[in-house]
């Protein structure tokens, strides 16, 4: 069968001058060298803070060209809002994202958007994330919790310091593998990583030196961590097919897994192939722990050298559940300034820091810049969230009581997208942030957390970002009395 002009259109890095007849009007860096384009100064293990910094400097939409590939990169907040509209741009994937494809091929995160695929799972699987399913997940979630606090208790007693990244990574890989798929990996029974984890960084880590390395001196620059991909992407199929092997035997539970394997689509009665079901178990293990891991460390970090907005944040989870060992569903929603500080957080650090948007047709960006059908742009979440004309003067410091109602009610739309954009932004998004809103209302309640003086953020870039080296120290509090609220009475002790 021909290939379709969209399937065509689809494949392939498109350099930006391919799609914007007047990228002139574009600035880029000064220094650009001919042949290899805008690299001094740049570095290969941090391109987005790269382009950040040069997002300050050039405005809010600039041009950066590595070798034969440029890209158009935006952040102000007017020109993503454009962006942002599903009459005139869509998904693309691009950079990253579809380096991602030999292993997660045409899953939600990694489809293309004329893949009939997407919108089979999309609809078969909408339903694990309704209001109903997320209260079922509430229950493995703190018991995935009660794992890492009796982590956390060992190491406060033998009066060592916590590795946030590494625990926070155990934690959201056993909560979506034990939400979604009935799987246990006994992360926090393990003195390293689970093998998983390591297979999972690498793929991402590889995913991200593709960007920076030209195509045809790929093979020769990455020849050793191409061997290494392939092993990683095979150890990743081999785990899943080992856990939906053990499903198919052994019966069903109502996760994501079985709405995967049993159910059809509603209107044409359709299911998933195996060879997708393995795709999209792979998409969300790793989308649905790698992000809000990094979230919630990153809320940690600032949690940490802001005590004024932890002890804020720990006064309403005491109000809101007293005593109780175990907060039902509705209480953690009911936890405002803690959703605040994990918002606030995401707003500086985006863990999925950008998103791509490609012209569904001729069209002019901002009044300014044509674009071509299938012209893209690369939206850098983590400067727009820090657009001084949205945010204001202070934007690069942390503030929860921006996301206070009033604060939100008054910002422009499409100010705040950590979770993507339109009709392809996060599946998974309500359910990342019940875990990271439940973990951190734990955590408060039970610890107070003091920083390493000498400690100063530097983030890890592997696709999503992830605080480097952040290690906490631990006071454990005394419970409140059951019954009583905040300020009444403390348990002795």
């Amino acid at each position: 069968m021909a290939e379709t002009k969209e399937a065509a259109r689809a494949k392939g890095f498109r350099s930006a001058e391919l799609g914007w007849p007047e990228l002139h009007r574009i600035p880029h860096p000064p220094r650009r060298v001919p042949l290899v384009g805008d690299v001094l100064g740049a570095s290969v293990r941090s391109p987005l803070q790269d382009s950040m910094r040069f997002g300050r400097e050039l405005g809010p939409i600039f041009r950066r060209r590595a070798f034969r590939n440029e890209i158009v990169f935006v952040w102000g907040a007017d020109l993503a809002a454009e962006l942002a509209d599903e009459s005139r741009f869509a998904k693309h994937v691009g950079l990253g994202v579809a380096n991602l494809r030999p292993v997660a091929g045409d899953g939600l995160f990694t489809a293309y958007n004329h893949e009939p695929n997407w919108q089979l799972a999309h609809d078969v699987l909408a339903p694990g994330f309704s209001r109903e399913a997320m209260a079922g997940y509430h229950p493995m979630m703190l018991d995935v919790a009660g794992r890492l606090t009796d982590h956390w208790d060992r190491e406060q007693t033998a009066g060592r310091a916590v590795d946030v990244p590494g625990d926070m990574t155990k934690l959201t890989l056993e909560t979506i593998a034990r939400t979604g798929f009935g799987h246990d990996f006994a992360s926090f029974e393990r003195s390293r990583p689970h093998p998983f984890v390591n297979a999972m960084v690498g793929t991402l880590t590889y995913a991200q030196r593709l960007n920076v390395v030209p195509v045809p001196l790929a093979p020769l620059l990455l020849r050793g961590a191409s061997r290494r991909n392939a092993a990683d992407m095979a150890y990743l199929n081999r785990t899943v097919d080992a856990v939906v092997a053990s499903r198919r035997s052994g019966g069903g539970e109502g996760d994501l897994l079985d709405r995967m394997l049993e159910t059809a689509h509603p209107g044409t009665g359709e299911r998933l192939t195996p060879e997708n079901i393995r795709r999209q178990v792979i998409t969300f293990l790793i989308a649905g722990h790698e992000t809000t891991s990094g979230a919630l460390s990153f809320a940690l970090h600032y949690l940490s050298r802001h005590p004024e907005a932890a002890a804020r944040a720990r006064a309403e989870v005491e109000r809101v559940w007293g005593g109780t060992d175990r907060p039902d569903y509705e209480q953690v929603a009911k936890l405002r300034h803690v959703r605040r500080v994990l918002d606030e957080s995401l707003r500086l650090w985006p863990t999925a820091p950008a998103f791509a948007r490609e012209a569904r047709q001729d069209t002019v960006l901002g009044g300014v810049h044509p674009m071509r059908r299938g012209a893209w742009a690369l939206v850098l979440t983590a400067l727009l969230h820090r657009d001084p004309q949205v945010w204001g003067a202070d934007a690069e410091d942390f503030d929860p009581d921006r996301f206070d109602a009033k604060a939100v009610r008054a910002r422009p739309a499409h100010t705040f997208k950590p979770f993507g954009t339109g009709a392809r932004a996060c599946i998974g998004r309500q359910f990342a942030l019940h875990e990271a809103t439940l973990v951190l209302g734990l955590l408060l309640r039970r610890y107070d957390l003091r920083p390493d003086p000498g400690y100063r953020l530097r983030v890890a870039e592997r696709l999503t970002l992830m605080p480097e080296g952040l290690r906490l120290h631990l006071e454990r509090r005394p419970p409140v009395v059951p019954g009583r609220e905040a300020g009444s009475a403390r348990a002795v002790g």
